[in-house]
């Protein structure tokens, strides 16, 4: 790789026309300059300049070096002036892996008080299964993952688990579908439509286990990955559906759907996973304690 600081001399040395007035310039020896030009001649195995007299003649090649010199220190004199005219408060980077699951409406409210900070932040939202979110973490792609769970004991990614909160779960129906239910709940949601998350999450076995539990059994008439698209489906009137009772306000208000009911025994739970055990990122600190003093802390 070429030595910048050989080739600023051999720039020196061309732009002032010679070794003495380069020396001026650079307020260095011509000594030093004379040797540095030599090892930038043996470092590109051919002469840049030839003796002519007391005179240096700038050779073929040289005149070629001399071109991509004069783009290369013109570019940093540009780098330079740009970053003198940068606003004296540069936004701070945030960026955040969501786990593909993790209800995106609690997302939003976890994340919400970064782009509310006093000082300006840029937030990049990444979402992905958990695996995938904490292999980018581990190499420092991300400053934070969200998660509904610790980080699997199973996983030798180095990180940290901090538990934001949990909460329980609330039933939604349309009002013309919760107009054809029978009985109190959660007895009304025997053989009726149900909404449920995709099999294998803690989220669903927590149900299953509690309609079990109950005697209860719904028709479930669709499972989904993404709850963004369940609470859709919801809306539609395909069935019941779930979310979790932080948001049970905003649920209804937004997909014009009531709560029929609520259970505690099924939870919820929301973790921040950080690559430091004390987090010292001011943004991702805030977010944290956002969401533990606001979010959760009436659930």
């Amino acid at each position: 790789m070429v030595n910048y600081k050989h080739l600023r001399y051999f720039w020196a040395v061309a732009r002032e026309g010679g070794v003495a007035r380069a020396s001026e310039y650079l307020h260095l020896t011509p000594q030093t300059i004379s040797g540095q030009l030599s090892l930038l001649e043996e470092q590109l195995g051919t002469a840049l300049f030839n003796r002519v007299g007391r005179n240096l003649e700038i050779t073929e090649t040289g005149r070629l070096v001399l071109s991509y010199a004069e783009e290369i220190f013109s570019l940093g004199g540009e780098l330079e002036e740009v970053i003198h005219q940068l606003p004296e408060s540069l936004p701070q980077l945030f960026r955040v892996g969501v786990v593909d699951v993790l209800p995106k409406s609690i997302a939003h409210r976890i994340l919400e008080p970064a782009l509310k900070l006093p000082e300006p932040v840029r937030m990049i939202c990444r979402e992905a299964s958990l695996d995938t979110l904490l292999a980018e973490l581990a190499v420092h792609r991300l400053d934070l993952v969200l998660a509904d769970r610790p980080i699997p004991a199973t996983v030798s990614t180095r990180g940290f688990s901090h538990k934001l909160g949990e909460c329980g779960i609330s039933f939604f129906a349309t009002e013309k579908l919760k107009k054809k239910l029978d009985g109190n709940f959660p007895a009304c949601l025997d053989g009726a439509p149900l909404l449920l998350p995709g099999s294998g999450t803690q989220l669903r076995s927590g149900i299953d286990q509690w309609l079990t539990k109950h005697r209860i059994h719904p028709r479930i008439t669709a499972e989904f990955d993404d709850s963004a698209l369940m609470k859709v489906f919801g809306a539609a009137g395909a069935g019941i559906f779930i979310a979790p009772t932080a948001i049970e306000v905003e649920v209804e208000r937004q997909h014009q759907v009531t709560a029929i009911g609520k259970t505690d025994k099924v939870k919820e739970h929301f973790y921040a996973i950080s690559i430091e055990r004390r987090v010292r990122h001011p943004v991702v600190s805030a977010v944290m304690e956002s969401a533990r003093e606001t979010l959760f802390a009436n659930v």
